[in-house]
């Protein structure tokens, strides 16, 4: 029986439909775009730097030479060619702007090694997030420093310098960047000493990523402890079509295609224009340390993992809170690590307008029953309450642990925020209360702007995020257990070697 005319040309104009939906999407994408702001000088020169096989034959000397480089094209190129309507106090790429990071005591958009006092006890390597700057773990850094550890704060290709470097970097430029920072820190204080690797966000992935690649790699050396804050496991599903959003760029008229956003350039170590490249590299990540934790979970490796502590916001919209347990904790046999939530203020006076699932996402999130990692949750000591406490459930069992942490939430501030978790409220550019000490041209966590709109050189609602911790001692005490253990514990080189033997 033949099969009816209808039902042969039926995928033909499936296809052809596709393709009208798509040429309309690409067409009102270029009208949206083209309703934007122009593109400036940061969004348009590209410093040259080191590719992934580059940096593999690198040195750190010939990785900061590189950086250095990097930095002199953009002083140049950007900043010494500023068109007049472009120098003003609000772009950090203006000299004469307070945000200028050339004015600074210390360019945190650098890479940095920070030495301890006298003979290194440990190492760590510090990554950052996708257009952030080592500036978001200079805390964090400088606290292991403080305990007598060596910290080295890798700057990831493409940032730190101008937004316009994140159009051609791929995340294999990152992973790569990752393992020379690691190369180095072994350089320095031998094969016996503890390794540790804190990453955040996207550097969060990069952490974790290396450490499943070491699992099969002894060319690579084992860390012993990771440290994961706001980790980008998995994010949005905009992501894996991000691609196409830049398509009509490849005509020069319509380059500003290429970015998801073009916004004034007022943090002087963070991106706010943000290229399609980005978050399909940022995707392409997540993709590949799925699949990793995928391929490492069958293969029965992820016990050789070492314990991993994670620190998340149970609302985040920038990653998926979901996946870092679904794609990443659900996977871990019982090795020590832990996932640490800090749940919304439920003593919040906005309680009656926040949204039924944000309520509810906590219970969603860990439902009952027993699990291979500990889980803690930093909630209300009670309804009424701005106190918080520790809510631990251990590893195999079912039966809650509640201790105070003596720390509360701020009256006005009703939840976390991704880019929140790694700053004390102390610092000085995010902080809610920000040292007087740190000048860095303006107090961004500090401002709660009240007035008309249109008056703002940028928009209000990049002031509204919180974007420092009232919890950050909390995290600090909970890193510090594990220098402490670490420090106690005999040298893991060895172990690694045995492992390595017995393939």
């Amino acid at each position: 029986m033949s099969m009816p005319r209808w039902a042969r040309r039926l995928p033909r104009r499936i296809a052809l439909l596709a393709a009208t939906l798509l040429v309309a999407l690409l067409v009102l994408r270029v009208w949206d775009v083209q309703r934007g702001p122009p593109l400036e000088a940061w969004h348009l020169v590209v410093p040259e730097e080191l590719r992934a096989d580059e940096i593999d034959a690198a040195d750190w000397a010939g990785y900061l030479a590189a950086e250095e480089a990097a930095f002199a094209t953009v002083r140049t190129d950007v900043t010494g060619a500023l068109e007049p309507q472009a120098r003003l106090r609000a772009n950090r790429y203006y000299a004469g702007s307070p945000l200028h990071p050339g004015r600074f005591a210390s360019d945190w958009n650098r890479s940095f090694v920070l030495e301890p006092e006298g003979e290194p006890r440990g190492v760590v390597v510090l990554l950052h997030g996708l257009t952030d700057a080592p500036y978001s773990l200079r805390h964090v850094g400088d606290h292991y420093r403080q305990r007598g550890w060596l910290a080295i704060g890798i700057r990831l290709p493409a940032h730190g310098t101008v937004p316009a470097a994140l159009t051609r970097v791929t995340w294999e430029d990152w992973l790569a960047a990752t393992r020379l920072a690691v190369r180095e820190a072994r350089a320095r204080v031998g094969p016996d000493r503890p390794l540790h690797l804190v990453g955040f966000s996207n550097g969060a992935a990069l952490a974790l990523m290396y450490a499943l690649d070491a699992l099969d790699n002894e060319g690579l050396a084992r860390p012993d402890r990771l440290v994961l804050v706001s980790p980008m496991i998995g994010i949005t599903a905009f992501a894996r079509f991000a691609g196409l959003t830049a398509l009509p760029a490849f005509l020069p008229r319509f380059a500003k295609a290429a970015w998801l956003g073009i916004v004034p350039e007022f943090i002087p170590f963070k991106y706010n224009s943000f290229p399609v490249n980005g978050a399909r590299q940022s995707h392409r990540l997540t993709m590949a340390v799925q699949a990793q934790i995928r391929r490492q979970a069958a293969a029965g490796r992820l016990a050789a993992l070492p314990p991993i502590l994670t620190f998340q916001s149970v609302v985040d919209s920038t990653v998926s809170t979901r996946a870092v347990i679904s794609a990443l904790y659900d996977h871990l046999p019982a090795q020590g690590s832990e996932l640490v939530l800090f749940d919304i203020n439920r003593n919040a006076k906005l309680g009656p307008l926040l949204t039924p699932a944000t309520e509810a996402a906590l219970d969603r999130l860990l439902p009952p029953g027993a699990r291979a990692w500990r889980a803690a949750v930093i909630t209300n000591a009670g309804p009424d309450e701005a106190e918080v406490v520790e809510r631990a459930t251990e590893a195999g069992a079912t039966q809650e642990q509640v201790r105070p942490i003596g720390l509360a939430w701020p009256r006005e501030v009703y939840s976390l925020s991704h880019v929140a978790l790694p700053f004390p409220v102390t610092d000085g550019l995010y902080g809610l209360d920000p040292d007087p000490g740190e000048d860095f041209g303006v107090q961004l966590g500090a401002l709660a702007p009240r007035g008309e709109r249109g008056v703002l050189s940028i928009d209000p609602d990049a002031l509204l995020r919180l974007s420092s911790n009232p919890f950050f001692p909390y995290l600090l005490a909970r890193i510090e257990e594990g220098i402490a253990a670490a420090e106690d514990a005999p040298p893991r080189r060895s172990a690694d070697r045995a492992a390595h033997a017995d393939r």
